[in-house]
């Protein structure tokens, strides 16, 4: 008989699915990898279980201890099934822009959710970075994931998503393409990638708002670059120790309005129900196209499932009162 022992094994092994109408434009062959086939519909499920089994391996995660996290969402709902197999508490740590629906998720999982604001420093008391760290600090037996600066994030794409990638393109990959937030994801993937071919080109997305794409250029972390945005998943006012710039060749920053537009594009062209980063990302393929040519063949990561983004993405009142669709 052929079944997984628990909802953990079917992380990994997600389909690459070549785009056709929305990157008509793009001389070179585009292929998607969609990581919403996930159990927990995004890409985050990879890192969050070997995050967990690290921190089990070295005792910084001892049993029936509370993991403690700062998330987005993704992140969270991959700790919230390693925690359901594997007998923790968690408690996830957010900011108020993010969707109800994925705080609604993380708490039918059976975590606790706490919500932060989102316009403040990130060390301020109240910005999820210090709130995640203080709860860490006050709850005993309990472990700070930190996934902005735990290796073990990075090493997941290293060992799971970049071979998968080099694996479904038979080497013949030459560019790839991803939104970057904590950074574990392109960081990975890149060093596995550029192992096995230096050529490879790994393109960041970033987002106005994010200071990643000046200090990437520049090297220096402008605070001038730092304002609220809407695309969720994607940018940071911080440089978390697992975005390795030096293995990033470029970024590439779409506006708020391009990502929602375009995700919404790739549901209605392509039938694959994406989250807001996820059209950021193709957008970003499609403002680079000039740098293809007809042998290139371009992957794009598309990081979660649209089911998070119904109220707001999707929703067209949404759509209308932030300027991004008119009547």
């Amino acid at each position: 008989m052929k079944y997984s022992k628990n909802i953990l094994e079917t992380i990994g092994n997600t389909p690459l699915v070549k785009l056709n109408k929305i990157t008509k434009e793009v001389p070179a062959l585009v292929l998607a990898k969609v990581e919403s086939f996930n159990p927990g519909n995004s890409i985050k499920d990879r890192m969050a279980v070997k995050m967990v089994e690290d921190a089990e391996a070295d005792g910084r995660l001892k049993p029936g201890g509370v993991i403690i996290e700062g998330t987005s969402g993704n992140t969270g709902m991959g700790l919230a099934l390693a925690a359901i197999v594997k007998g923790y508490k968690l408690i996830c740590v957010s900011n108020d822009k993010q969707s109800k629906e994925k705080f609604d998720v993380l708490r039918a999982m059976g975590a606790k959710v706490v919500i932060c604001p989102t316009a403040v420093a990130p060390d301020d008391p109240r910005s999820y970075y210090s709130v995640s760290k203080t709860l860490a600090d006050e709850t005993p037996n309990s472990w700070y994931v930190n996934q902005y600066d735990n290796p073990s994030n990075s090493i997941a794409h290293y060992e799971q998503t970049g071979p998968e990638i080099w694996d479904q393109t038979d080497g013949k990959v030459t560019h790839f393409v991803v939104g970057v937030g904590t950074g574990g994801t392109i960081s990975g993937v890149a060093k596995y990638l550029k192992e096995r071919n230096p050529s490879i080109k790994i393109w960041g997305v970033d987002t106005y708002g994010s200071v990643f794409k000046k200090y990437h250029e520049t090297g220096i972390f402008d605070e001038n670059e730092i304002y609220p945005y809407v695309t969720e998943g994607i940018g940071e006012d911080i440089l978390p120790e697992n975005v390795n710039f030096e293995s990033i060749d470029h970024f590439e920053k779409v506006t708020d309005k391009d990502a929602a537009l375009y995700t919404r594009k790739l549901a209605r062209e392509e039938g694959i129900f994406a989250g807001n980063s996820c059209g950021a990302a193709v957008k970003a393929v499609l403002q680079l196209k000039d740098n293809f040519n007809s042998d290139d063949v371009v992957v794009v990561l598309l990081h979660d499932s649209g089911s998070r983004y119904i109220a707001k993405i999707y929703n067209d009142e949404w759509m209308l009162e932030k300027g991004f669709m008119e009547e």
